[in-house]
C-alpha cells in the first residue's frame, strides 16, 4: 500500500517537529485574488526526511517559505516545534536553489558568517567551520571564495553555513536544481550522508520523482490550481542500497502511481 499512515508514526518515539493545519495562502494583485495554497495539513517527525513534491506553480515553495517565517499565511496553523511560526528563526536553516553565497567572503566566513552575528569567539566558530568543512568534503577549499567554485561546490558550502547554525529544522527548496545530472546525484548521495549524521529534521522541495524517492522517508505529492496535497506516500521502502537502485520492479511501480497522481 503505497498511502503512508499517520497513526502508524504517531505511535513511534519520535515526536512531531512541524505540524501544518488547514494551511492557505492568498496573494492579492492588482488583477484580483489568486489562491496560492487551500487547506494544506502534513507533519513531519524529529530527524524525519519528507519531500514535498509537485509541480511548478504548484505552491510548494511557498510553503517552505511560510515554514521559514519569510512569508505570512492566509488561515490555518503552522507550527515547529510545538510554537507558532512568526518570523524567521535560527531554529530553522534554509537552502535555496540559488547559492546565496556572499562573493566577498571565503567559503571558511561563509560558513562562519551566522556564528559571527551570534557573537561567537574565533576559536569556537573556527572549530565548528573544520568539522562541517569536513562533513562536505571541502577542506582543502576553506580560503576559496565563490567565484572560484563549481556549483556543487557552492551549494556544498551553503548546507555547511545552514548546518553550522545546528538548526532544529532544515529547510530545502529544490537545491540541486540547476545542477547537472552527474553532480546532482552526488549531492543527493552526499545529503543522505549529512543526515545520517547529523539526524537534522528536512523538509526538501522537488518536482522530480526520482529524486523524491532516493532521498525521502515520506513524499507529499501535490496539485495546483490551488496547491493542495492529493497524497502522502511512504517511500522508506528500502528501494536504494549505497546509492544504488536494488527493487526496480517496486521503484517503478511507485513511480508510475506518483506519476498518475501529478496527471490527475
Amino acid at each position: 500500500m503505497l498511502s503512508a499512515v499517520k497513526n502508524d508514526y504517531l505511535t513511534q518515539e519520535s515526536k512531531i517537529e512541524i505540524e501544518i493545519q488547514n494551511l492557505s495562502k492568498i496573494y492579492k494583485t492588482k488583477n484580483g485574488s489568486f489562491q496560492a495554497l487551500e487547506n494544506v495539513s502534513l507533519y513531519v517527525k524529529n530527524e524525519e526526511f519528507v519531500s514535498i513534491l509537485g509541480p511548478s506553480g504548484c505552491g510548494k515553495s511557498t510553503i517552505l517559505r511560510i515554514l521559514a517565517g519569510l512569508e505570512e499565511h492566509t488561515s490555518g496553523s503552522v507550527k515547529v516545534s510545538g510554537e507558532e511560526v512568526r518570523g524567521p528563526s535560527r531554529k530553522r536553516g534554509m537552502v535555496f536553489q540559488s547559492y546565496t553565497l556572499f562573493p566577498w567572503l571565503t567559503v571558511r566566513e561563509n560558513i562562519e558568517f551566522g556564528l559571527k552575528l551570534k557573537g561567537m569567539k574565533e576559536k569556537e566558530r573556527r572549530e565548528i567551520s573544520d568539522r562541517y568543512l569536513e562533513l562536505v568534503g571541502l577542506e582543502k577549499f576553506a580560503n576559496s571564495y565563490s567565484k572560484e567554485l563549481s556549483g556543487g561546490m557552492k551549494q556544498r558550502v551553503a548546507i555547511a553555513r545552514a548546518l553550522a547554525n545546528q538548526p532544529e529544522v532544515l529547510l530545502m527548496d529544490e537545491p540541486f536544481g540547476a545542477l547537472d545530472a552527474q553532480t546532482k546525484q552526488s549531492m543527493q548521495k552526499l545529503l543522505l550522508d549529512i543526515w545520517k549524521k547529523e539526524k537534522t529534521t528536512i523538509v526538501f522541495i522537488t518536482h522530480d520523482i526520482d529524486e523524491a524517492l532516493f532521498l525521502s522517508q515520506r513524499i507529499y505529492v501535490m496539485e495546483a490550481r490551488p496547491g493542495r496535497i492529493v497524497e502522502e506516500i511512504d517511500a522508506d521502502l528500502q528501494l536504494f542500497k549505497d546509492g544504488e537502485l536494488v527493487d526496480v520492479e517496486r521503484f517503478m511501480k511507485m513511480k508510475k502511481h506518483i506519476i498518475s497522481l501529478l496527471h490527475h
